[in-house]
């Protein structure tokens, strides 16, 4: 069984900074893409970012700049830097990893953490 547990979710002020991590543990080969998403209320679900096994990065226009997603590999961990935050980019973070195991390849989807920048 394999579990993505994200932590570093919170609130924070317009302008700061925080960082997310999320943690894939479990029987794991390997983990191809990982990535955030995020949900705001009455929003649908959306790409933050995402990362390659290669190290390749993709991000939605709303965060580049402002936001940098990193990985390490051997603590099957994804990471999210987030700076110069501001109150749009409040919402539930998600993070999606697919992990190769012995008898599959498929997404996981970690828990969500909340993210609230507020004043």
């Amino acid at each position: 069984q394999v579990q993505l547990v994200e932590s570093g979710g919170g609130l924070v002020q317009p302008g700061g900074s925080l960082r997310l991590s999320c943690a894939a543990s479990g029987s794991i080969f390997s983990i191809n893409n990982m990535g955030w998403y995020r949900q705001a209320p009455g929003k649908q679900r959306e790409l933050v970012a995402r990362i390659t096994s290669g190290g390749s990065t993709d991000y939605a226009d709303s965060v580049k700049g402002r936001f940098t997603i990193s990985r390490d590999n051997a603590k099957n961990t994804v990471y999210l830097q987030m700076n110069s935050l501001k109150p749009e980019d409040t919402a539930v973070y998600y993070c999606r990893s697919t992990v190769v195991t012995e008898t599959s390849i498929r997404a996981y989807w970690g828990q969500g953490t909340q993210v609230t920048v507020s004043s």
